[in-house]
């Protein structure tokens, strides 16, 4: 399984703990936040996308070109793409530019958008929201073929026989489509042949393995092996040295992050009891010292038989974000690599004893 972080870049307390920190200084924090990955072991770093004052990187592919610059190893991916309200033909070029750069090592996760900022501001309709990210998704996935490209679509100018340039390193540009949970859009990705993100933020993971079975038997029915397909479950959390630690050090970011979102969305306030339910042994929330971190990935492995896993460090101070990271990938990645291990040879034992 792939270790890894996304994060979508929010404005965080300042080091006096009374303010946020500039979007220049914020930027220069996720590029070392980047680097520390790398150092320690891990293989994917995700960036997002938002166009709203409290998150502060509208281009993932710009930032993950900084990123580039300064790492030699990590997979480089958006985390998500906004692909409706974007150009496919941009996106497309945005991230072979990236993969050129990184030497083979991009990926573009793409999404609808879990926020609707981007939509008046590149004047789409809301009403268009489902058949945009339908429709743009074909075209992306047609401009991956090494070839001319002839396609017409109801919000985009047609392609008549064009070739689109840079052509990325890897053959096919891999893209991911992340799903926060709507069926139809695991059945879309999986009859795609698609690597599915699945995002777990709340609630008991195992109410999502519907999802993932959508998604592998749409697969399967389209002729697709699922087990060649990639799974990421993408989930919140941080690790510290004791649980206690961990829970006081993310509740404030939690809370805040989520009271505002309730304001937007007609949501109550989080309470400190849900959110000490959610970093339970069943919650969604990966928040605990290491020992008990990777026994929630892997206990969320069991459900789904993910091959990737990527947490999002959020809500905290840069200083508490890098000691998250280095325990993420010095301690917790160890256990979870060796409680894989020990599944597989379960699996193995397992074969051997009925064969005999």
């Amino acid at each position: 399984m792939q270790l890894g972080l996304y994060t979508f870049a929010e404005t965080t307390p300042d080091a006096s703990g009374t303010g946020t920190t500039s979007a220049a200084t914020r930027m220069r924090e996720l590029v070392e936040e980047a680097e520390l990955a790398e150092q320690v072991g891990l293989d994917v770093f995700g960036v997002g996308e938002h166009h709203r004052p409290d998150y502060i990187v509208s281009s993932p592919a710009v930032v993950l070109g900084a990123i580039a610059s300064r790492t030699s190893r990590i997979r480089l991916t958006s985390a998500v793409t906004v692909l409706s309200s974007d150009d496919p033909v941009r996106v497309f070029q945005d991230f072979a530019t990236l993969d050129l750069l990184s030497s083979g090592r991009a990926e573009i996760m793409a999404g609808r958008g879990s926020f609707i900022e981007s939509f008046p501001l590149f004047g789409f309709d809301l009403d268009d929201y489902d058949a945009l990210f339908a429709e743009k998704l074909d075209l992306l996935l047609r401009l991956r073929e090494d070839g001319p490209v002839t396609w017409s679509g109801a919000h985009r100018a047609p392609l008549r026989n064009q070739r689109v340039y840079p052509r990325p390193t890897q053959q096919p540009l891999p893209v991911w489509i992340a799903v926060g949970g709507t069926p139809m859009s695991a059945a879309r990705t999986g009859a795609l042949g698609l690597p599915m993100a699945l995002a777990i933020i709340g609630g008991a993971p195992e109410r999502f393995a519907p999802f993932v079975e959508i998604w592998r038997e749409a697969a399967r029915e389209a002729g697709h092996d699922p087990s060649r397909l990639g799974l990421s479950i993408n989930g919140h959390g941080n690790v510290a040295e004791s649980a206690r630690q961990a829970a006081e050090e993310y509740w404030p970011g939690h809370e805040a992050a989520f009271t505002r979102i309730g304001r937007e969305r007609g949501w109550p306030p989080p309470t400190r009891a849900q959110f000490d339910a959610l970093c339970g042994p069943r919650g969604a929330l990966l928040v605990g010292d290491p020992k008990t971190v990777a026994e929630k990935i892997l206990f969320q492995y069991d459900i789904f038989g993910n091959t990737r896993y990527l947490i999002y460090f959020s809500g905290m101070p840069h200083r508490t974000t890098m000691r998250a990271i280095e325990l993420f990938g010095t301690q917790v990645a160890p256990l979870v690599r060796a409680g894989l291990a020990e599944r597989a040879r379960a699996v193995v034992g397992s074969r051997d004893s009925q064969s005999m």
